[in-house]
């Protein structure tokens, strides 16, 4: 599978083999680089937040479109027949009322920013139908985006604990170093 610069806006985190090669783009200071991945995180974990915002809206749309795709439906298979069919509608939040209707050839569809029209009941259909679509592409894709996203916040973790557990070593070593040298001077 090829490496994947980008998906959809996020920038892809670099796997790092070499720590001291990856520690040159910062001019070999540690502490640079680690506030530069820090950064990195906070911007992935940042995008993730949105990316689950839109996911819990679109969960929470679609069993909403469902419903009155199939309202519609129900309301198509119905059509010709001279019986009356009763029906609760939501008023607002908690308030519902019963509708009874005979044959109809149109509904009424809330399409947001309070603006609602007026369509013939197989327009409705296909509109419910292909917001529904787009709805699922949507959310799939999102689902996808995560999955990247993730992938990425675990890589930059890796490299941060990669880099700073190499500084720590060079640290070792440095202390190591001087009781020796201060021995040898003496």
């Amino acid at each position: 599978m090829a490496s994947t610069s980008e998906r959809r806006g996020i920038p892809a985190a670099a796997f790092v083999k070499d720590v001291h090669d990856f520690l040159l783009q910062y001019d070999g200071n540690p502490g640079t680089c680690l506030t530069a991945l820090q950064e990195k995180l906070q911007q992935y974990k940042l995008a993730e937040m949105k990316l689950l915002g839109q996911k819990r809206d679109l969960l929470a749309k679609i069993p909403d479109m469902r419903k009155c795709l199939q309202i519609v439906e129900l309301m198509m298979h119905k059509k010709g027949n001279q019986e009356a069919m009763t029906m609760d509608f939501e008023v607002a939040e908690g308030i519902y009322a019963q509708a009874e209707f005979r044959d109809t050839e149109t509904v009424c569809l809330w399409l947001g920013a309070n603006v609602m029209l007026e369509y013939k009941c197989e327009e409705a259909q296909e509109l419910l139908t292909r917001n529904l679509d787009t709805a699922n592409k949507s959310l799939k894709s999102i689902v996808e985006d995560l999955h990247f996203l993730r992938d990425q916040m675990t890589i930059t973790e890796v490299t941060i604990a990669r880099v700073y557990n190499w500084d720590v070593h060079q640290r070792r070593k440095q202390r190591a170093i001087r009781p020796e040298a201060e021995t040898a001077v003496a």
